[in-house]
């Protein structure tokens, strides 16, 4: 791992939220990932705010070479840990980085963006134009984000979840021929909350690919 170029701030916080418990997410890559890029040959990956590496080690485990950054070093050892019991360990490069400061350098031919919420300072739009410019000739965007929070979690005003024709306009893709829309979509699923209540929960899906540029 490299990279420590973080906010304070961020850093504290996304480190409480990863020490306070043990591990907090399942271990298994997100779904719509999953659908998304299980038909696309593999190459070169970036997987930004990558948590424990779920994602980042199911692409290496289909031939996938993976930069996967997040800001929060217990994340990341975490997700080191589960790269070495999956065999994967030498197709990762597990980057500190705070995105709010600085953005991994290179080109991918896959761009993963995740459900890249924050209650903490996240300049959305910067971080999606840097990674459509982070984008292979060729490569694909992939942008999956929450709608809005559960009905039973009280909204937090600092948080954004930006609709597909935001995330359109910060990546450049409204009005610019160099990209393709493969997938736009809005998934619904029934999600249980703390309390046992269930409710209906929106998942925004946005797969480009450059078809041009550079």
């Amino acid at each position: 791992m490299n990279h420590e170029r973080h906010c304070p701030v961020t850093r504290a916080f996304w480190e409480d939220f990863y020490r306070r418990d043990g591990r907090v997410w399942s271990g298994e890559p997100n779904p719509l990932l999953v659908r998304e890029t299980s038909a696309l040959p593999a190459g070169t990956a970036l997987d930004l705010g990558c948590g424990e590496g779920a994602d980042a080690v199911w692409l290496a485990g289909r031939g996938w070479r993976v930069t996967a950054v997040d800001v929060s070093p217990t994340a990341l050892g975490r997700a080191a840990a589960h790269a070495a019991a999956s065999g994967v360990a030498d197709r990762v490069d597990w980057r500190q980085e705070d995105l709010t400061r600085s953005f991994p350098g290179g080109t991918y031919d896959l761009v993963s963006t995740q459900f890249l919420h924050s209650p903490v300072e996240l300049p959305t739009e910067r971080i999606l134009r840097a990674a459509a410019e982070a984008v292979a000739p060729r490569g694909v965007l992939l942008v999956v984000g929450h709608a809005g929070l559960p009905p039973w979690v009280d909204v937090d005003p600092a948080m954004r979840f930006p609709t597909p024709e935001d995330v359109l306009d910060a990546v450049g893709a409204t009005a610019s021929p160099d990209w393709r829309v493969v997938v736009r979509e809005s998934v619904r699923r029934e999600v249980s909350g703390p309390d046992g209540r269930s409710g209906l929960r929106t998942d925004h899906v946005l797969k480009l690919r450059r078809v041009g540029g550079r």
